[in-house]
């Protein structure tokens, strides 16, 4: 499975536009050779170099299969809860220095029976032993200024 966006190459800087510099928008992401007998996908994304821990910036679930786009600005599923404490797509805001942003895309062969403002935690654990695939992209963001 391949995840990219036309928007900026594999580490990569995210433009602005889809930053908190910007229209806070997600960025679009292209998907490529899902898995026969994928059900569903799922995107997380989040960053790893946030003070105290990961912070979670988006999480979608229930994503159809036959997604091939997702398009800026858009809602591609169910959204769990991010670490702001809203359901959709917290841009990044990094504090100091350069982030890293993960989007990680995961094809599972189920649905989730799983409400929308869900954790990530809740999320990856009914997750668990349906995993038959996996894409990731990371974005790199620093502030100017």
């Amino acid at each position: 499975m391949d995840l990219s966006s036309p928007d900026f190459q594999n580490n990569g800087t995210i433009p602005s536009e889809f930053t908190c510099d910007g229209k806070k928008y997600n960025p679009n992401l292209e998907i490529k050779n899902v898995p026969p007998g994928a059900k569903s996908l799922v995107l997380i994304v989040d960053d790893p170099d946030a003070p105290g821990k990961t912070f979670v910036h988006w999480l979608v679930f229930n994503i159809a299969p036959t997604t091939i786009k997702i398009a800026k600005n858009s809602i591609p599923g169910k959204e769990g809860i991010n670490d702001g404490r809203k359901r959709g797509y917290f841009p990044p805001a990094p504090p100091s220095g350069t982030h890293r942003y993960f989007f990680k895309l995961y094809a599972l062969d189920a649905e989730l029976n799983l409400p929308d403002g869900v954790t990530k935690d809740k999320l990856e654990i009914a997750m668990q032993g349906h995993v038959i695939g996996k894409a990731e992209l990371i974005g790199l963001y620093k502030r100017s200024g």
